[in-house]
């Protein structure tokens, strides 16, 4: 083919409604497959398998579009399917799917106002209405990131240059050894996060969690003194909601008492639970919430949008123009001046996704009241599923579960840790292999637990009691190998 003829085939309006339309309808097939339970939650394939595969595709003729497509479908974890019940990343709405679509074709970049004068705005309304939702001021404001690394990072930068007034973004970090006080539980980013900015090891302060995995918050004073004696500057706090392994909360409003008496900054690693307050049955979980410095929530994990699509929240909006402070004459006139429509200012990202058009498409359509039901339905799946596991006399529960992520595992009378262990790492190996369901692992206190996260709606007490019988049925037959 000519490079005008190909070139021409590529951008064809008409070629593209046809594929589109064929897609469009496949994806349709696919959604009515999985909610009806056909086939399993995961076809796993050995990664060399599945590059094997891959590798062959690409030296084969090219066929059709259509056809790639229905591969990639049929070889990758359904998320979409009721039982799907494994990592924190909810089935997106189909409506904030084409948001995706639409976000692909038009490509704006949103550095600057010009290159995204729409999907700017939007995102603007989209933070501000979260914000109150989230029971914040008209003060509050900020941005949306890819991701609650990016935003657990970029908030602790702004905390950094505010509390310490640091002059680290210019002249670069000198004198002072800087640090941070967050639960033993909490996610790994918040620990990469401290070493990014140059913290060393010796600047995350690890606080122990009771039992039912919280940070001790009690124990804050004692570790400040500490640190205070051994020259650290602890400027923030970092709060989980909820930590990532077993969903438990900490106690918002103890953080904000003590942050607030020792003028610390006070971050909530809300990815997967700061979505809660948007729930008017469930906002009490993280009381306290609004009275952070910043928040970051994940869109993609509870309010069914599209992954990537995280909410950084700051109390005050002024605080968010405080992370980054450098020239680039080629974007933008006015160096300092805090204009909420030049989004390259307050994020990493020069390049964005226009992840607002996805969120916005939902509740302008839908408005609020789908993430309730939303959340309702998926927090109530989680109290049934701990029901269950505490009635079954062959399964017991890590920790009572603060959401919808739970923790359990099959227990062998008489068995040593170390056999229990190997046992329950066995049951997931099998799950995984098997397909019919996906779920996954974790690692507390030397102990191994099975794992779910109920984010799909449409799975049903049916479903969870059928995965707890294929596990005690099957248990018996792994402990013997």
């Amino acid at each position: 083919m000519q490079t005008n003829d190909i070139l021409q085939s590529a951008f064809d309006p008409e070629q593209f409604r046809e594929t589109g339309h064929q897609l469009i309808d496949l994806l349709a097939d696919h959604l009515q497959a999985v909610q009806g339970r056909q086939n399993g939650a995961i076809p796993y394939l050995p990664p060399a398998e599945q590059a094997a595969f891959w590798k062959e595709d690409l030296r084969s003729p090219a066929g059709s579009p259509i056809g790639f497509f229905q591969e990639v479908l049929s070889r990758s974890v359904q998320v979409q399917h009721p039982r799907y019940m494994g990592h924190q990343v909810c089935p997106p709405a189909p409506l904030a799917a084409l948001g995706s679509l639409v976000d692909g074709l038009l490509n704006n970049g949103m550095a600057v106002y010009e290159m995204g004068m729409a999907a700017s705005t939007i995102e603007q309304e989209v933070v501000k209405a979260v914000a109150r939702k989230m029971g914040f001021s008209e003060q509050a404001g900020g941005v949306l990131t890819s991701g609650g690394t990016l935003a657990n990072l970029t908030a602790l930068l702004a905390a950094r240059a505010i509390k310490n007034q640091s002059a680290a973004w210019t002249v670069g970090q000198q004198g002072a050894r800087f640090a941070l006080m967050v639960s033993e539980e909490a996610h790994y980013c918040v620990d990469r996060a401290v070493r990014i900015m140059g913290w060393g090891e010796g600047g995350i302060l690890k606080i122990p969690v009771d039992a039912q995995f919280r940070m001790r918050h009690e124990l804050l004073p004692a570790y400040l003194a500490k640190a205070r004696a051994e020259g650290l500057e602890v400027i923030a706090v970092v709060g989980s909601a909820c930590s990532t392994s077993t969903g438990s909360f900490d106690n918002l409003n103890a953080l904000a008492d003590f942050c607030a008496a020792e003028n610390l900054w006070l971050h909530v690693d809300g990815a997967h639970g700061a979505a809660l307050a948007l729930s008017p049955q469930h906002r009490q979980v993280v009381s306290g919430l609004e009275r952070a410095d910043s928040v970051a929530m994940d869109f993609h994990k509870m309010l069914l949008t599209p992954v990537l699509a995280t909410a950084l929240i700051f109390r005050e909006e002024s605080d968010s123009y405080k992370t980054f402070s450098q020239r680039a004459q080629y974007l933008w006139e006015g160096q300092t001046e805090q204009e909420w429509y030049n989004l390259a200012k307050r994020t990493f990202e020069c390049t964005k996704l226009m992840m607002g058009v996805k969120v916005y498409a939902l509740f302008r359509t839908y408005g609020f009241e789908l993430w309730e039901a939303y959340l309702d339905r998926v927090m109530e799946n989680g109290a049934h599923f701990a029901t269950l596991v505490r009635a079954h006399p062959d399964f017991e529960l890590a920790v009572e579960p603060g959401c919808n992520i739970v923790c359990f595992r099959y227990k062998s009378p008489g068995a040593s840790l170390t056999q229990l262990n190997r046992l329950n790492s066995a049951i997931r190996q099998f799950l995984l292999e098997d397909g019919r369901f996906y779920i996954v692992q974790t690692q507390l206190k030397g102990h191994s637990y099975l794992r779910v996260t109920l984010t799909n709606p449409h799975t049903s007490q049916e479903d969870i009691e059928a995965l707890l019988t294929l596990i005690a049925s099957k248990a018996p037959e792994l402990q013997e190998q």
